[in-house]
């Protein structure tokens, strides 16, 4: 029998099984992919993430794999700036700094700290049943009895669909292309993440290491034809951004719906508990996805120095955590509409640019000076 089961060996499910290393818990990660592969291109690690793999001793390794971020610019669809936010001050501050990085190289980072024999690839969750102990039946025809489990299975969540049955995903109208192409971005782009807004959809792009650029172009669905290709839909763009999709080879696009999860009232049931996009899955918009779910596995870890009894962990994890991840989560739906209005936009790259950074500040907020 494990003691304790971790579903999902996404950065959530890899950073809350260095955490239980760290803190000397046995546990198996079961992953339904038969091997960690580059799904979703590129990722911004923000200085709250960066922050938690500091404590875990994997920070060096990450910036080293990636690219360090000092800057982030939203302008115009001429790459006029109307927002600029310098991180340089939050660096000092916390000791660290956003790093982009390929998502795959990230995941790989976290796996190779975990001894092999912990993660359990090609395991899908077809069941998990509540007796005495969580009965697991895999796909792959392989039944485990654990006594603790960790949804870190993402939005569409098995273990919350069949243990807690609640969650609702929110569709927002709005699909993203998202890319990896071999480009030679100016340099003065070198260590800034740069967006451009425009009426109804927006492209974003980052540097995310020596030779590669990591791209998404967001619009919104209703408006734009089912058939119509990326490069014709930004083609009043700056020319720098069809350079970059011209750039990229087809294989390395991908295309999601963009979506998040209703709230839900309890995270956790007996013996069990959600972490990131199971709990609390959020649309893209503020770079914060990821970076909760690591701020979750984190956290979880802080209450276990205090408390061994993992169901009173989970009732203040829970209450330690909901009012960030609901403000992250109603704050970025939000954004995301605002970002791709198709009127008015002079007025809104306006208002956007008297917003004050306190949003960064309060995301860099040090984890750990969270109130627990």
């Amino acid at each position: 029998m494990n003691s304790i089961s971790i579903i999902g060996a996404g950065i959530g499910g890899l950073t809350l099984g260095n955490v239980l290393k760290q803190h000397q818990y046995d546990f198996t990660i079961y992953e339904s992919a038969p091997e960690i592969k580059p799904v979703g291109a590129g990722i911004m690690m923000a200085v709250n993430a960066m922050q938690v793999f500091d404590q875990l001793g994997l920070k060096a390794k990450i910036e080293n794999a990636g690219n360090k971020i000092h800057s982030i610019t939203l302008s115009n669809e001429s790459m006029k700036p109307f927002s600029k936010t310098e991180i340089l001050e939050l660096e000092k501050k916390y000791n660290s700094c956003n790093v982009a990085i390929h998502r795959a190289e990230l995941q790989r980072i976290l796996a190779e700290n975990l001894d092999p024999a912990s993660i359990q690839l090609n395991h899908s969750l077809r069941t998990i049943e509540k007796r005495e102990n969580y009965m697991l039946d895999f796909n792959n025809g392989t039944h485990v009895e654990s006594k603790v489990v960790f949804g870190a299975d993402g939005i569409k969540s098995n273990i919350r669909n069949q243990i807690l049955k609640t969650g609702t995903i929110r569709g927002s109208g709005q699909k993203c292309w998202r890319g990896l192409a071999d480009f030679e971005l100016p340099e003065r782009y070198h260590h800034e993440a740069f967006e451009m807004w425009g009426k109804g959809k927006r492209f974003g792009f980052v540097k995310i290491s020596e030779k590669k650029v990591y791209w998404y172009a967001c619009i919104n669905e209703r408006s734009f034809s089912r058939s119509a290709e990326i490069k014709d839909i930004f083609k009043e763009y700056d020319s720098l951004v069809l350079n970059i999709i011209e750039a990229t080879a087809q294989e390395n696009i991908i295309c999601n719906e963009i979506s998040d999860l209703t709230p839900i009232l309890k995270w956790y049931s007996e013996n069990l508990c959600l972490i990131g996009d199971a709990a609390h899955a959020t649309t893209p918009n503020m770079g914060q996805g990821a970076c909760q779910a690591i701020e979750d596995a984190y956290i979880i870890g802080k209450l276990l120095e205090k408390n061994q009894d993992f169901n009173a962990v989970f009732e203040k994890f829970q209450t330690v955590r909901r009012k960030k991840v609901d403000y992250i989560v109603n704050t970025s739906r939000t954004i995301g509409k605002i970002s791709q209005w198709e009127k008015g936009n002079s007025l809104r790259n306006f208002l956007m640019g008297l917003i004050p950074e306190s949003m960064n500040q309060k995301m860099a907020k040090k984890v750990t000076e969270l109130e627990m």
